[in-house]
């Protein structure tokens, strides 16, 4: 891992030629359109950077973005690869670990997701509160690596409190109803049955997906500050009639798009000067 973090973070040092971000972005499925409004920009796509992956899955266009948005310098990955794809572990979470070993201290996390608490509608915008691991994987298994992070990292704030803030207050001058909620990540790639969503339900989830969780842990482990906004793409198995599709996913994260720009970019802004 070691060997990999060097090279691959030796090789983007080179290409950003002395730029040096403050913020890392993670985009989910059918947002990485916000890609767009970085001014400034230098792309790298995954198939160029040294032990990243090609991504597979539709609304993951698969690039690293450097740039500058709101005056603030990012890092922004355009799509992600999960480990449903059939990647190890350690590749999944490669990424956040990348960012840590540039310097960024701070990452948003961003996906789409379904939504299991009542109160949601398709298109709204969820400020992760904490999460669930439900996918039976961690990527600390194994011989810790000192370099990285302790034995042991405290997730009792895996989702920063001030960040959290930070979010919350940007919405409110965006006039954006940001809810909060707990994400269950799951493995997938198959949706859930409905039996098991009112398990998660009954366990505290508010939302459902099958990214995030694993990033946040090898985040935390790494000693990022890390928050998350989920989009509310669908209603969860069981709680709508309506059959679940990838393709829906994409075009509801779409319609959200305008919202979801505009409480990011504030929130940039924001947590660059705190």
């Amino acid at each position: 891992m070691n060997t990999k973090l060097s090279e691959t973070s030796n090789f983007l040092k080179k290409k950003m030629a002395g730029r040096t971000p403050q913020v890392g972005i993670v985009l989910g499925s059918g947002l990485g359109d916000f890609a767009e409004k970085i001014e400034d920009r230098l792309e790298i796509t995954y198939e160029e950077i040294p032990h990243f992956h090609e991504t597979t899955i539709k609304g993951h266009t698969g690039k690293l973005i450097i740039g500058k948005i709101a005056g603030a310098e990012v890092a922004v990955f355009q799509g992600r690869y999960h480990f449903y794809e059939g990647h190890p572990i350690d590749e999944v979470v490669l990424p956040v670990r990348v960012l840590a070993h540039l310097g960024i201290k701070q990452l948003i996390l961003t996906n789409a997701s379904g939504g299991i608490n009542s109160s949601y509608v398709p298109g709204d915008l969820v400020c992760i509160t904490d999460h669930i691991n439900l996918t039976g994987v961690n990527p600390l298994i194994g011989t810790n690596n000192e370099q990285l992070g302790v034995r042991f990292p405290d997730m009792s704030e895996a989702y920063n409190h001030k960040l959290n803030s930070l979010l919350f207050e940007s919405a409110k001058e965006m006039n954006i109803n940001l809810k909060a909620g707990v994400y269950a990540g799951l493995l997938g790639p198959s949706y859930e049955t409905p039996a098991e969503i009112k398990m998660l339900g009954i366990l505290g989830a508010d939302l459902v997906g099958m990214s995030t969780v694993l990033e946040s842990i090898a985040a935390n482990h790494a000693g990022l500050q890390v928050c998350g906004i989920s989009c509310i793409t669908n209603l969860a198995a069981g709680i709508s009639k309506e059959k679940l599709n990838h393709d829906d996913v994409k075009d509801v994260a779409n319609m959200a798009m305008s919202h979801f720009t505009s409480l990011l970019e504030l929130a940039v802004s924001k947590i660059c000067k705190n």
